[in-house]
This record gives structure tokens, C-alpha cells and sequence, in this order.
């Protein structure tokens, strides 16, 4: 397959563009700086330019290609609300070129806030309060329209090397910066996550062999305790390990707070039986503990 990808040069995008190209797949890569084209042409991949703000561009990609990944998201948390429905926009507008064709599309979601206090399945459906439940509010309505399309969610933490705007980075950095590596409460609430090489073996199976049988669920730790992440934090930056009451934390996290209280855990089990995926790559509280996520 020749598959466009958005997002194709970010820390799960670009894992992504080397997981087709390993399989035998091409890659049409969306880019929109010089830059991003000279690393996706260094790999091997085909370069699109376009934006996430220029629709005809996606469109145009879409029309390109055998197969629609979308990886790109913008994570400026000071206007979520509107980055998601920036993201529905996009999905619709690629969707809608796929009608009437056999064209596998996969888009992300995420496993945040799906279910509280236990362990959620990929039958479960977000609140619509949720505003990132726009994204899959989406796939549902292009999906009745005949279009094989479905959501590869992942999870809070997805780690590996290279990972700089992600959770975890945000509370080394905070550690850094308050001297203290905090958790609220017991810290005992947990957080699912995956190897970003997982993830991406996780796309491309989704494509190759279900889509039809999504959402899909990118979780190899089930339900990491969120002291334990913290402890890892504190130890490799000398740093003590506190608990915070929930009204410290408020004061302490800023908007980190609700996602330092999350206790999401969430299973794979019917994304394995799907797909036949087993993730290969080292766990997060040993991914993390090595030097590379705490490079000056």
C-alpha cells in the first residue's frame, strides 16, 4: 500500500513512516517546513507539503494514496478545546474523500478519561464532554457512510527514545523546576502506556489486517501506579518524593493536575486477539529510567 501519513515527522508519526517502509509499504508524508521534507526524503518516504490548517492539502494526500494514517495532533493544552475540534475538521474533510472507495483509514485517539477507576475495553466510547471524544465522533459518522475507517488510541505515556513533549518529560521537567517529584493522594491511580515502536507495529497491523474490528488499544502496561513513575523521577534527579492533598496539587501541577489524578487503566486484550499484536519494546517505568529522559 502507498499510505499518506500526517504527523509523519513527530515522535509517533515518524515511527510510524519507518514501520511501512520496513514492511514494504510507501509512504506519502505530510510536511509542511523544509526541514520535515529532508527527513521524511532521508528515510525513504515520499513528501507531501501541506498543513493541518490547508484541508485541500489533506484532501489532495488522501487522493494520493492507497490508505489514510493520521498521527498529527497539536498539543498546545492552552486551547484543547479547539485543537479538537480543529482535529474533527480533518478527519472529516480526509473521510469524505474516501467515500465510495475500499481505502483503509486509521486515526488517533487517545485512552485518556475513557473510564475512571477501571480497567477500560475498546468497547468503551468516551463521554461526549470529553472534548477529544470530537475525534472519534468523526470516524463513527464517516463509518455509517461506508467508509473503513476506525481509531488507534493510545495512552497517556507513550515512550521511547526521543520523546520530548510528552507526559512524562512535562513531570521531569516540573520536578526540576519545583525541586520535589509529587503525586496526589496514595499515588496509587494508574496510567496505561506503550512503546512508541509498538505503537507503530500497532498502525500498520490495523491497516494490513483489521480496521473493520477498531477501536484498537495501544497498551502494553496495563495500569502503572503514578507514585512509581514519580519515584523513578525523584531518584534520577536527587530530587524528594512528595505527596500532595488534591488542593495542593492544584497549585502545584497548574493544568497537569487532573492528568497527575487520572487513574485510567486500560486493557488491549481484544486489539491482541484482533490483530495478533504483542508489544516487544521494554516497559515504561524501564524506558524511563535511563538517561536519555533526563538529558540537560
Amino acid at each position: 500500500m502507498h499510505v499518506f501519513v500526517t504527523g509523519a515527522t513527530g515522535f509517533v508519526g515518524s515511527a510510524i513512516v519507518r514501520e511501512l517502509l520496513a514492511a514494504g509499504h510507501g509512504v506519502l508524508g505530510l510536511t509542511r517546513s523544509e526541514s520535515g521534507a529532508e527527513k521524511l526524503a532521508a528515510l525513504g518516504a515520499e513528501v507531501h507539503r501541506g498543513a493541518l490548517e490547508d484541508l485541500d492539502s489533506l484532501r489532495d494526500g488522501a487522493r494520493r494514496a492507497d490508505a489514510v494514517i493520521h498521527a498529527a495532533f497539536n498539543h498546545d493544552f492552552s486551547k484543547f478545546a479547539q485543537n479538537c475540534a480543529d482535529d474533527r475538521r480533518v478527519i472529516e474533510a480526509i473521510g469524505a474523500v474516501l467515500e465510495g472507495l475500499a481505502r483503509p483509514m486509521i486515526v488517533t485517539s487517545v485512552l485518556a478519561f475513557l473510564a475512571t477507576g477501571r480497567v477500560s475495553a475498546e468497547a468503551d466510547r468516551h463521554s461526549p464532554d470529553f472534548p477529544r471524544a470530537a475525534s472519534e465522533a468523526a470516524v463513527a459518522a464517516i463509518a455509517s457512510r461506508g467508509v473503513r475507517i476506525s481509531a488507534v488510541r493510545l495512552p497517556p505515556s507513550t515512550h521511547g527514545a526521543g520523546d520530548r513533549g510528552g507526559l512524562v518529560p512535562h513531570m521531569i521537567a516540573l520536578a526540576r523546576e519545583k525541586g520535589v517529584a509529587a503525586y496526589v493522594g496514595d499515588g496509587l491511580n494508574r496510567w496505561p502506556a506503550v512503546h512508541r515502536l509498538d505503537a507503530a507495529r500497532l498502525y500498520r497491523l490495523a491497516l494490513e489486517r483489521g480496521v473493520e474490528s477498531g477501536p484498537y488499544h495501544a497498551v502494553d502496561d496495563e495500569g502503572v501506579p503514578f507514585r512509581e513513575i514519580v519515584e523513578v523521577i525523584g531518584r534520577r534527579l536527587g530530587v524528594p518524593v512528595v505527596s500532595l492533598s488534591p488542593d495542593e496539587a492544584a497549585g502545584h501541577f497548574g493544568w497537569f493536575a487532573k492528568f497527575a489524578g487520572m487513574d485510567v487503566p486500560s486493557s488491549s486484550a481484544g486489539t491482541r486477539a484482533a490483530l495478533g499484536w504483542q508489544p516487544e519494546q521494554p516497559g515504561l517505568l524501564a524506558d524511563i529510567d535511563r538517561p536519555g529522559y533526563f538529558g540537560a
